[in-house]
């Protein structure tokens, strides 16, 4: 017996050994620079989903970057009008849409008459496809961006790459110098881009496109992923709150095909969870082939996920399929953290996770559960306001655009009656703040004359840009969301300063990161100028953020 003993503690003692040197070998120093970055924009994810959805999270994906990571806590856009492609760009620059000049989607241009989207470039054309939405580029952005002057200090020996559902969360978060911006197109469902990044389509996106993965989604049924009485963060599954798909279609379990039907393209499948997934599986293939993480150079990949978005605008930011959205998102978020960290080395990645802005509740939710709110008609107010011009100054159409909360008024016409803009634009201004629902209504003549250092003033004056933004902007009262011609009390919108609408998850995780957290007040400017130092690499230029500390391990 006692021979047995002498023989098993010299075993034992290698295998301790041995194990402790597979623990060792495992856990590898990182680098002085992450050798790749990768941006995770998930549209329209409020903060509070982070805890909202948690219990239902696995332990690999959200969870595992909220508990392994540093998660600020308090970062939000400084900024009123809250647009998707104002959030990608700031999160890009470290600026305010003040000074990257992307002040929404759309905007309205002056001297062209016309309404003028963010990434369309006219002198562009697409790359796997014709359409007109594929003519895209960054050239109306017009501050650098972080992976501009990543790709400017190491003479563009680093890649970057964008990829998204749509053409403004490719093409922005990526920037000027981006070796590709990859979309789907929604006519054929494939993965496309445009000759400003490439004179033919990369071979290895023509392979994946050759797989009609999308065909394999478009044939799937998107049932809860739970049993529904599960969903205890969620109102009931058919609630008065919902417009749902195309017919009243609102409940579980959907066809995918047949709500590709109903829509008429592929686009039907990124209202559904397998959109998320067909960008992660692109996403994938984009690190794989384009060798992403793998030399001396870092590289940058932004991943937007934009099936969220369009669920909430469709169901409402309390619905289950919008609780099961988040569910699925995590368990693609699982499989991409994990092939990244196996591919490149958990020590040599950086992850952020964050939004492009937030989301809101829709007023009549709130009214029903007696929180003030309500409905701005816009349509409506826009005609009693040029008919109060009429009556003031004379007849004429007064206002030559409204987009986005923002009054364009008849400049031409305003000469021509020999009126000042100003006069005209404060006659506007006192008129729309007399309407239900306006909060604020404040001039461009305001904003460039005066400097707000606080409130909601200086957030409006932080979206404001002298060449693209209107005459008037205007910001409703909290619980308020513009209804109109295009919005039913289903799909209502609305942009503002609000917390519902800035306050956003933010989440860095990996290489150097501590585990950890912090309350601090923090910008989405932040961002830009925090992975600059990271890199040792210029600010870029417009950027007005400060580096975030306290999270590098030393």
């Amino acid at each position: 017996m006692k021979k047995n003993i002498t023989l098993f503690i010299p075993i034992l003692i290698l295998l301790q050994l041995l194990f402790g040197q597979t623990l060792y070998s495992q856990k590898k120093k990182a680098p002085d620079k992450p050798k790749l970055i990768v941006l995770i924009v998930v549209e329209q994810m409020r903060y509070d989903y982070l805890y909202r959805f948690n219990d239902k999270f696995s332990d690999f994906g959200i969870k595992k970057l909220l508990e392994n990571g540093y998660s600020l806590q308090n970062a939000n856009y400084n900024y009123m009008l809250t647009q998707s492609a104002a959030g990608y760009s700031t999160i890009a620059t470290g600026a305010e849409p003040a000074s990257h000049s992307i002040v929404g989607n759309t905007w309205y241009n002056r001297l062209g008459n016309r309404s003028e989207f963010c990434t369309y470039d006219a002198k562009i054309n697409g790359l796997g496809s014709q359409d007109d939405d594929n003519k895209m580029s960054p050239k109306k952005l017009r501050a650098t961006t972080f992976s501009d002057e990543l790709r400017i200090s190491n003479f563009k020996q680093s890649k970057v790459i964008g990829i998204s559902a749509y053409n403004y969360s490719a093409v922005l978060p990526a920037g000027h110098l981006a070796n590709g911006a990859f979309k789907i197109d929604p006519e054929t469902g494939k993965w496309v881009s445009s000759t400003y990044y490439y004179n033919k389509l990369p071979s290895w996106v023509k392979r994946f496109n050759n797989k009609d993965i999308i065909d394999i989604y478009s044939e799937k049924i998107w049932n809860t992923f739970y049993k529904t009485n599960k969903y205890t963060e969620s109102l009931p599954d058919n609630n008065s709150y919902e417009k749902g798909f195309e017919g009243n279609n609102r409940t579980f379990p959907y066809q995918v095909a047949e709500l590709k039907a109903s829509k008429g393209n592929y686009d039907a499948v990124n209202y559904t969870p397998y959109g998320n997934t067909y960008v992660k599986d692109f996403a994938i293939s984009a690190i794989v082939n384009e060798d992403l993480g793998k030399d001396e150079f870092p590289d940058f990949l932004s991943v937007s996920f934009s099936a969220n978005a369009n669920i909430s605008k469709l169901f409402n930011i309390r619905s289950v399929e919008l609780e099961d959205m988040y569910i699925r998102l995590d368990k693609d978020l699982a499989h991409f953290i994990k092939f990244t960290e196996e591919y490149v080395g958990k020590e040599n990645v950086l992850i952020i996770l964050s939004s492009d802005r937030g989301a809101t509740d829709s007023p009549d939710f709130l009214k029903d559960i007696r929180i003030p709110g309500g409905y701005f008609n816009e349509s409506s107010g826009i005609s009693l306001l040029n008919s109060y011009l009429r009556a003031i100054y004379g007849q004429g159409d007064w206002i030559n655009s409204y987009f986005d909360q923002q009054i364009y008024l008849n400049r031409d016409l305003i000469e021509k009656k020999k009126l000042t803009l100003e006069e005209v634009q404060q006659t506007s201004a006192s008129f729309l703040i007399n309407l239900k629902g306006v909060a604020n209504a404040i001039s461009s003549t305001t904003l460039e004359k005066t400097n707000f250092t606080s409130g909601i003033a200086q957030k409006i004056q932080n979206s404001y840009n002298q060449e693209r933004s209107g005459d008037v902007i205007i910001n409703l009262s909290p619980g308020w969301a513009v209804k109109g011609s295009k919005y039913d009390k289903f799909t209502h919108k609305r942009f503002s300063g609000y917390h519902d609408d800035t306050h956003v998850p933010l989440i860095f995780y990996g290489w150097k990161i501590k585990k950890g957290s912090s309350s601090e007040n923090i910008s989405m400017t932040d961002i830009a100028p925090t992975l600059s130092l990271i890199l040792n690499i210029s600010f870029p230029n417009a950027s007005t953020g400060k580096p975030i500390q306290n999270m590098i391990k030393q």
